[in-house]
């Protein structure tokens, strides 16, 4: 059982996944996230692979991403930084040990296939990487060119899914998928305000449809009161924004981190 998976079947509800931005806020910063983001309680990480058009994402993390690539991060960059980090070694300092939370990466299509699809994948399966996803990535073209790649490293693939996604193509991405379900709460962008309870019809319909995957809500998750109110309705909630703007207001990541987290679990 891999970590997403042995995640999932320890713990049902309530599983807070936070985002953060490769690189940011400064080149050298990641290491110092994942294990601040460890030790202060979140159940799993989602790190983001700068890019130049981020389409899916709102001005907040655009900007961290404009400020990752202006600091010089780079895919190749990024699995330098994680190698060895699933050791206590690579975590200089770390109370909590070694990484042990599942660990997905986000990122676009374009600067994947630069780098080289299988290349990618061989990267994050050797740094202990969990998961994949990648918005942009057509259903049709992963089904039947790119899935028994992802297969082949043991990397989950996750798929996002709106209010406006028929059900027979949730049915398909719910079949196809491993991991889980990443349910945009609204049709926007991240960081927008959203009224997860104006969603509860989305959200029953999700649990009509008896998915095999666990569904993790995203986009404008950002306090205490929206991570509650997503997890009524789902297996938990991923957050975004809302951190990336915690690190900007601090020098100190673990300060922020800290600060930031007790705030949504305390």
């Amino acid at each position: 059982m891999n970590r997403i998976a042995n995640l999932f079947s320890q713990k049902k509800k309530n599983i807070l996944n936070i985002y953060c931005t490769a690189g940011y806020p400064k080149i050298n910063s990641t290491i110092e996230v994942l294990n601040a983001l460890q030790k202060y309680g979140a159940d799993m990480i989602e790190i983001g692979i700068p890019y130049s058009d981020p389409i899916a994402d709102g001005p907040v993390i655009q900007n961290s991403n404009m400020l990752a690539l202006k600091n010089g991060i780079t895919i190749q960059k990024l699995f330098d930084q994680l190698k060895n980090f699933r050791t206590a070694n690579a975590i200089s300092g770390s109370e909590a040990g070694n990484m042990t939370l599942p660990v997905i990466l986000m990122g676009y299509l374009n600067p994947v296939m630069q780098y080289g699809i299988e290349k990618f994948c061989q990267a994050a399966k050797d740094t202990g990487i969990d998961g994949i996803i990648l918005p942009d990535l057509p259903l049709f073209e992963f089904e039947n060119e790119y899935q028994l790649l992802f297969k082949k490293y043991g990397l989950d693939f996750i798929f996002l899914i709106t209010p406006e996604t028929s059900e027979e193509r949730i049915k398909k991405i719910d079949a196809l998928s491993t991991g889980f379900i990443y349910a945009v709460s609204s049709s926007s962008t991240t960081g927008n305000n959203t009224d997860i309870d104006q969603q509860q019809q989305y959200f029953k319909k999700l649990t009509k449809m008896d998915l095999k995957n666990p569904v993790l809500v995203g986009f404008g998750i950002k306090d205490k009161q929206t991570f509650t109110d997503a997890c009524r309705y789902t297996n938990g909630a991923i957050i975004g924004s809302a951190y990336i703007k915690a690190l900007a207001e601090y020098d100190n990541i673990e300060a922020a981190t800290k600060q930031f987290l007790n705030k949504i679990l305390k």
